[in-house]
């Protein structure tokens, strides 16, 4: 079995791709971030979904974007959008699939893996620019320039096996290779118990997608509020 470092969110997309990598008959490292977050419910996700799928080891690497700011995900100056916008939404992370793929090469050559798993989408997905197939080819080229393996001819691939797949795609897939999707956190704004606001966009995307899959929602929501409001309005008193 090879080696391979896999992106681990928490999030439906990233447990998927290790399941993925692990079908594919690799020994599987998967790399989460505490970088500073609206919430560490999709971190504890991602230590159960490690567990569940056999990942070799799950290492949980700090970093501090919150001290750069400028997205919603990292300072609490700035909300969440419970609305669908234009252009790319204060959710986008500078750089952060940029940082974190660096961190998850740097692992890889000590590893000596020379695949790198993340869930990155280019279809259903919320028009962040390193979600892009063209930024996942250029940092490919990059890292084989810049690396030690790379230059002595042991080139390392990025996989993105969910990159041209609809969500509802991807939750049919993981349900063949048995993920159980209520262990997955996607929410921009989970509460501590990692239930989800049902309002944000990563919330309308995973509905979205298992509506299209014709399957369940397997989401916990606070206090099924979510589901009131879609109900309507109550009548009388």
């Amino acid at each position: 079995m090879s080696n391979a470092v896999v992106l681990l969110s928490g999030g439906m997309d990233s447990a998927t791709v290790l399941a993925i990598a692990r079908a594919a008959g690799h020994d599987c490292y998967a790399l989460s971030f505490r970088y500073g977050q609206r919430h560490g419910a999709e971190l504890d996700a991602a230590i159960r979904i490690a567990n569940k799928l056999g990942a070799r080891e799950h290492r949980i690497i700090d970093l501090d974007l919150a001290g750069i700011g400028g997205s919603a995900l990292t300072d609490r100056a700035i909300d969440v959008p419970v609305a669908p916008g234009e252009g790319i939404p204060v959710t986008y992370v500078p750089a952060r699939n940029t940082v974190f793929l660096s961190i998850a090469v740097a692992w890889a050559e000590v590893l000596e893996a020379a695949d790198i798993y993340i869930g990155v989408n280019a279809v259903d997905y919320s028009g962040y620019p390193d979600c892009r197939p063209g930024f996942i080819e250029a940092f490919e080229t990059m890292a084989n320039l810049a690396t030690r393996a790379g230059v002595e001819g042991h080139q390392l691939r990025i996989q993105t096996p969910l990159i041209d797949l609809s969500k509802a795609d991807i939750i049919r897939r993981g349900v063949e290779l048995g993920i159980d999707y209520r262990d997955t956190v996607s929410c921009y704004q989970a509460d501590e118990q990692g239930r989800a606001c049902g309002k944000c966009d990563a919330c309308r995307l995973r509905r979205a997608g298992f509506e299209a899959a014709g399957l369940p929602d397997a989401t916990r929501y606070v206090q099924s509020r979510y589901r009131q409001d879609r109900r309507g309005p109550k009548r009388g008193l």
